[in-house]
C-alpha cells in the first residue's frame, strides 16, 4: 500500500493553503457573515469527482425532522474559522435551496467515512477513518484518506490522545467503485496491484483475514506468494487458520508448508481438525512428517525433531567479500542471515559462528575463520525442548545450531519457533 508521510499542520492564516481534517469540520456551525448568525451545522461536504482530485462544490446542511435541508454552494463560502464556517447570505431568499444530489457528486460523510477500502480485485485492506482536505485559492480538494486510528479519535473529539503518526493514502490511489455503489454498499476501491499485497505486513493481512468471510479470505490469500502466505497463516487466529486451510488445494498447501519450520507446522496443525491435520501431514516428506508427529505427540520433543534447514553455512577459508556475494545471490529468508555458521568443507563439522554485523564491517579479504566466535554455543540433537528454552534464556541468541555427537551441523532452532 502506498502511504504518505504525515503532512505539516494547517498553514497559518495568510498562507497559500490550508489543510483540514474532515472529522474536525463535521458538525461545525455554518453561519451567515459572522459566527453569531448560525443557520445550521455542517452535515457533510459535497465534492464533484474530477481528475486529479475531487473538488468541493458545497456544504450539505441537514435540519431537524420536518425542515428541508440546505445546500450552500462552495463559492458562497467566505472562510473557515475555528468555531464556524462563514458563508454569504443566500441569494434571492431567506434560505439556501434544498440539497439535491447530482451525478458524479461524492458526500464525504455518507460515501467515505468508515468505509472499507478494497484493492482493485475486491480484497479488504483498510478502513477510512478520516479524510484530509487541502484548500488553496478558495478551492478545496480531497488530498488523502487517513487509515490510522487517529482519525477515529478525531471523529469523537479526542484527537489530542493520538500517540502514533497518521497513515495517509493519497487520493490518486483511492476511487469509489461508483457513486451508486457508494450509496448502497460500504466499500470503496483502492488502486493496489496484486504484487503490492505481498509488501503489506503479515500481521495486518492476518487481521484483515480474520474479519472476512470464507470466500473473501480465499480471494485475498490466493494472491500471496508462498512465503507471505505462510507468515500470514501463522499470524492468523485458529478460526481463520481452519477456514483457510480447508480451502487450500494440495499443491498450494505443499508450497506454503515448505516455507515453515517443523515447529511452525506443528503449531498450525494443533489448531486444525483431525482430518485436515492428516491431510497436511500427508503432503510432507516422510522424514519431516515423522518429526512433526513427534512434536505433536510429546512435550519431550528433542532438538533433532524441532530443527530447521533455514541457515547459512560456509567453509572457514571463505572471505568476507565472497560470503556477502553468496548471501546476496542466495537471497535467503531474513532470519537465516542473522549468522553465518563456519563449518569444515569436507564433513560439515561446526567450527564457529560469524554475526552478520561483524561480516558486513570486515575487510573484504578477511577469512571467516578469522572472524568467527569459537567454540560456538550448540544444541545437542537429543536435547529436549525445555532445556533448549533454558539455553535461549541464558544466551539470548536468535538462532542456535543443532549438532550431532560428532559436532556436524544438522540445522538450527529459532528463538521465535521454540518460544511458541
Amino acid at each position: 500500500m502506498t502511504t504518505m508521510p504525515a503532512p505539516v499542520s494547517p498553514a497559518p492564516s495568510g498562507a497559500d493553503f490550508e489543510l483540514y481534517f474532515f472529522s474536525e469540520l463535521l458538525d461545525r456551525a455554518v453561519s451567515v457573515t459572522r459566527a453569531e448568525l448560525r443557520i445550521g451545522k455542517l452535515t457533510d461536504l459535497v465534492f464533484r469527482l474530477a481528475e486529479p482530485y475531487p473538488e468541493c462544490v458545497g456544504i450539505f446542511i441537514r435540519h431537524n425532522f420536518g425542515t428541508p435541508s440546505e445546500f450552500v454552494p462552495w463559492e458562497r463560502v467566505q472562510r473557515v474559522e475555528a468555531n464556524a464556517v462563514i458563508v454569504l447570505p443566500p441569494e434571492g431568499g431567506e434560505r439556501y435551496p434544498e440539497f439535491v444530489d447530482q451525478p458524479g457528486w461524492l458526500l464525504l460523510n455518507e460515501h467515505m467515512m468508515g468505509r472499507t477500502i478494497l484493492d482493485m480485485d475486491g480484497r479488504r485492506v483498510e478502513v477510512v477513518n478520516d479524510v484530509q482536505l487541502l484548500q488553496s485559492h478558495h478551492r478545496m480538494i480531497v488530498a488523502h484518506v487517513d487509515v490510522s486510528f487517529n482519525g477515529f479519535l478525531r471523529k469523537w473529539g479526542i484527537g489530542f490522545l493520538s500517540l502514533r503518526p497518521d497513515r495517509f493514502i493519497s487520493w490518486k490511489y483511492v476511487q469509489p467503485l461508483s457513486i451508486e455503489d457508494a450509496t448502497s454498499s460500504d466499500k470503496v476501491s483502492l488502486s493496489l496491484a496484486r504484487a503490492e499485497m505481498n509488501e503489506l505486513p503479515s500481521e495486518d493481512l492476518a487481521d484483515a483475514l480474520e474479519e472476512l468471510s470464507g470466500r473473501e479470505q480465499e480471494a485475498i490469500f490466493s494472491v500471496l506468494d508462498a512465503e507471505k502466505a505462510a507468515a500470514t497463516l501463522l499470524e492468523a487466529e485458529p478460526r481463520a487458520q481452519r477456514q483457510i486451510v480447508e480451502d487450500l488445494p494440495p499443491d498450494r498447501a505443499r508450497s506454503i508448508l515448505s516455507e515453515m519450520t517443523n515447529v511452525q507446522i506443528a503449531d498450525l496443525l494443533e489448531a486444525l481438525p483431525w482430518d485436515d491435520r492428516i491431510d497436511l501431514l500427508a503432503l510432507l516428506p516422510k522424514e519431516q512428517a515423522e518429526r512433526v508427529r513427534h512434536i505433536l505427540g510429546t512435550s519431550e520433543a528433542t532438538a533433532g525433531s524441532l530443527l530447521s534447514q533455514n541457515f547459512i553455512a560456509m567453509p572457514g577459508e571463505t572471505t568476507a567479500g565472497d560470503a556477502l556475494v553468496t548471501l546476496r545471490d542466495r537471497a535467503p529468508d531474513k532470519e537465516a542471515v542473522t549468522y553465518v555458521f563456519v563449518v569444515t568443507a569436507t564433513d560439515g563439522v561446526l567450527l564457529g559462528v560469524v554475526d552478520l554485523r561483524e561480516l558486513v564491517l570486515a575487510a573484504a579479504g578477511t577469512r571467516l575463520d578469522e572472524l568467527m566466535a569459537s567454540p560456538p554455543v550448540t544444541v545437542d540433537s537429543e536435547l529436549i525442548k525445555e532445556d533448549i528454552v533454558d539455553l535461549f534464556a541464558k544466551y539470548h541468541f536468535r538462532l542456535l545450531p543443532v549438532v550431532d555427537a560428532s559436532d556436524r551441523l544438522l540445522g538450527v532452532i529459532g528463538y521465535k519457533d521454540i518460544m511458541r
